[in-house]
């Protein structure tokens, strides 16, 4: 065994780490752009993907289809193309003596939750689903396919076959990260000690301490990152957290070394540092924070900015994905009230959940501002308003804008989700039926499938015509069919919705299909009379399948995540949104294929 080190630089980064499996990376720190820092995410590239330096992992000789590329300037996270691109695994790497065994966590399962068991990704080939990931073009066009993809992200899994635990774990990372999910990441990663991490592993908690707006979460990195990873945000984060310690001496040599590094020794960038830097009451380091002339919001300054609970400009996040927006959703140090819009954001891509929502805006207020002219008014109104009627009519404004001015206005889906249990507890009624679509529509956005099947009288006495859009959404996402499925039913939606919307009416039949409920020969003639089948041909298709087969669960939602990477609903394919409900269906993630179907039935 080495000598322990003795000396003070040893010292701290020893205390570092024995504070924290926790506290590992609660915090945040620094990539900026430029010489100093690589391309802040949001700066299209050359190509529609963040390039690589050599050529990815082998895959199996069979594989899924390479991804979809995004749209031409469409946003996207950046790190360094070599760390994702190493021909072969690295080397898992040396354990540090800072930690004794005794204290160590084992590697060889990393995951929070028990999610999908241990055999959720079988015997797939780490390589291949690595690259996958990392091609993988989110957000999805599902919010509950991204909730599926979550969840088996974050289930406790042991390391596949040609990979590294180190980079398994940042794999994952990173596309929950890209997803949006900055929580999820950093609980991840808090699943491994930071002695074992790799350059790769490194570069991902970098990001993900930035996501999370969180100030110190560095710390512990810094020293390290320093030396095994090839990212440049360590010099700053080095004497950042050198003078959130006190060092204030040692933090001023970095904080000029660094400075040094960039084009813009004056920027806003060194700006953002030296304010970070200045929090433990350096006074000569509280300066001020100009965006006059910042015309790119980078994964630093919207790290370090939210961090310090500074406004970022809003026409910056015209430069970034949703995913970002969504991490701001949850910065703690931004106010409630500034966090609506970006938190009903986070709700559409599955970031979000009904009651963080519901939590979030009930923080935006306070008992002297709960009028209706308020976000958090108006939502209370939905829940205790007087009489039923009263409620709904809350709920439109919520759902289509009715009674609000342009600045109140949200975006019609996220609406829904919002109001999913004030929807629960309206009592289905005739008098509502005008509004029942909607009010479906909100609960089943929630998963609120059993409270939604309890309208289905209600539609039942509904003409055909008026009741189509509710009928159809009970159709697919309720747990037993609760809707009349005959021929004659499909047929007249059919008739109807063959012109008006095409699309919706080739989903409703392949997801009845992928759920197993047309079985009779009026019912299957539907199916050859407009197209609608199995995608079984494909390479993606019978990856999708033969997992099914296999009943791995997680492979199966990162494919089918594969086959929802489009920019809405209306470009999903028929024939591959039925093998998707199919295959989520035969292992055992009924509910996921319901709500998928659901939720395709409401937006379109």
């Amino acid at each position: 065994m080495k000598p322990r080190r003795n000396n003070a630089v040893g010292r701290r980064k020893t205390a570092w780490a024995l504070a924290g499996g926790v506290a590992l990376l609660a915090a945040a720190a620094a990539l900026a752009q430029e010489s100093l820092l690589p391309e802040g995410f949001g700066q299209p590239g050359p190509t529609n993907r963040p390039q690589q330096a050599a050529p990815a992992p082998a895959q199996p000789a069979t594989q899924a289809p390479r991804p979809a590329a995004p749209a031409p300037g469409a946003p996207a996270l950046v790190l360094d193309p070599a760390i994702f691109a190493a021909a072969a695994p690295p080397a898992e790497p040396e354990p540090q003596e800072e930690l004794p065994d005794s204290a160590r966590r084992s590697i060889d399962q990393v995951g929070p939750f028990a999610g999908f068991g241990k055999a959720a990704w079988g015997d797939q080939d780490g390589r291949f689903l690595s690259t996958l990931m990392r091609r993988l073009d989110v957000p999805l066009a599902s919010r509950w396919a991204s909730i599926t993809l979550r969840r088996a992200l974050l289930s406790r899994v042991p390391t596949p076959s040609s990979v590294s635990a180190p980079d398994w774990v940042a794999e994952r990372a990173w596309l929950l990260l890209r997803m949006g999910e900055a929580d999820g990441a950093r609980m991840l990663i808090q699943g491994v000690d930071v002695d074992r991490f790799n350059a790769k592993l490194y570069a991902v908690a970098g990001q993900s301490a930035l996501a999370n707006a969180d100030a110190a979460g560095l710390c512990p990195l810094a020293d390290g990152g320093s030396i095994r990873s090839r990212e440049p945000i360590w010099p700053m984060a080095r004497a950042i957290c050198a003078a959130l310690s006190g060092d204030t001496a040692i933090a001023d040599v970095l904080m000029d070394q660094a400075r040094r590094r960039t084009r813009d020794a004056q920027g806003i960038d060194v700006q953002l540092a030296e304010r970070m830097m200045g929090v433990n009451g350096a006074g000569r380091r509280s300066v001020s924070v100009e965006w006059t002339g910042v015309n790119q919001l980078t994964a630093w300054r919207f790290g370090m900015a939210s961090a310090l609970g500074l406004t970022i400009p809003s026409d910056l996040y015209g430069t970034v994905g949703p995913q970002v927006v969504a991490w701001s959703a949850r910065a703690p140090m931004v106010p409630p009230a500034e966090r609506l819009e970006a938190a009903m954001t986070a709700a559409r891509i599955g970031v979000f959940s009904n009651s963080a929502l519901v939590d979030l805006y009930a923080q935006s207020g306070d008992d002297s501002d709960l009028t209706s002219d308020t976000p958090a008014g108006r939502l209370r109104m939905c829940y205790v308003a007087d009489g039923d009627g009263a409620r709904v009519s809350t709920m439109r404004g919520f759902w289509t804008g009715e009674g609000l001015d342009d600045k109140s206005k949200v975006d019609r889906y996220a609406g829904l989700i919002l109001t999913a249990r004030a929807a629960a507890r309206i009592v289905p009624d005739a008098d509502h039926a005008a509004d029942a679509a909607e009010l479906i529509a909100s609960m089943m956005a929630a998963g609120l499938d059993r409270k939604a099947a309890a309208w289905a009288p209600v539609v039942a006495g509904m003409s055909a015509e008026k009741g189509d859009a509710a009928w159809a959404i009970l159709a697919v996402g309720t747990p037993a069919v609760s809707v009349d499925l005959s021929g004659d039913r499909l047929a007249s939606v059919a008739d109807r919705w063959s012109e008006a919307n095409p699309q919706k009416l080739r989903l409703l039949l392949a997801a009845l299909a992928g759920l197993d409920r047309l079985r009779t020969e009026d019912q299957m003639r539907l199916l050859q009379d407009h197209r609608v089948g199995f995608d079984n041909r494909s390479n993606w298709g019978r990856l999708l399948l033969q997992a099914a087969d296999r009943k791995e669960p997680a492979t199966v939602a990162l494919l089918v995540a594969a086959g929802l990477q489009k920019t809405g609903w209306g470009g999903v394919n028929s024939a591959m949104f039925a093998t998707m409900i199919r295959a989520l269906h035969d292992v055992g993630l009924d509910g996921d294929a319901r709500m998928i179907a659901a939720e395709a039935m409401s937006r379109l």
